[in-house]
């Protein structure tokens, strides 16, 4: 497996910070920025990002050779460059009081209460990211891959910690 290293990480986030895309981290990067160290190799790094912004964060992206290689738009879309690093795009849209939706593939949405946006840290840099009870929620409703089986172990460690 091809994995999204630190500095392939770093280089997206810095790419999108110059073009000035807000984005919080999911997936499994989002998990080990909770955590605060990468607990396992990622195939890729999830985003979600305002989807006004979307335009500008593929532009940035094909900067670093990223091409577009799965487009389920409004939903996702997904990026990948030669030397391996992938990028999932998840375009959200912001209500009046801070919440936000993303769109599914069935014509729903899924929903991200303003309380979900908050950082963590990969390798010592504190990064936008998305709250353990939002990365739980997003493993509902399908069965868990080892990957995702990990990943859950690392968020129930932390909500049990959490008062």
């Amino acid at each position: 497996m091809t994995t999204m290293t630190i500095p392939r990480v770093y280089a997206v986030l810095d790419a999108l910070a110059g073009a000035g895309c807000p984005y919080w981290i999911g997936g499994g990067w989002g998990v080990d920025a909770l955590v605060g160290r990468q607990t396992r190799a990622h195939r890729d790094l999830d985003l979600a990002l305002p989807a006004d912004q979307e335009s500008a964060a593929l532009e940035a992206l094909a900067a670093l050779g990223y091409l577009v290689e799965t487009d389920w738009r409004p939903v996702r879309v997904e990026v990948a460059e030669p030397g391996g690093g992938r990028v999932d795009l998840h375009p959200i849209v912001f209500d009046e009081d801070g919440a936000a939706r993303q769109a599914d593939l069935d014509g729903g949405s899924f929903h991200y209460p303003k309380e979900c946006f908050t950082t963590g840290v990969i390798d010592g840099r504190r990064v936008p990211c998305l709250s353990a009870e939002q990365q739980v929620a997003f493993h509902d409703g399908y069965q868990p891959r080892e990957v995702d089986v990990l990943d859950l172990r690392e968020l129930n460690r932390l909500l049990a910690r959490e008062p």
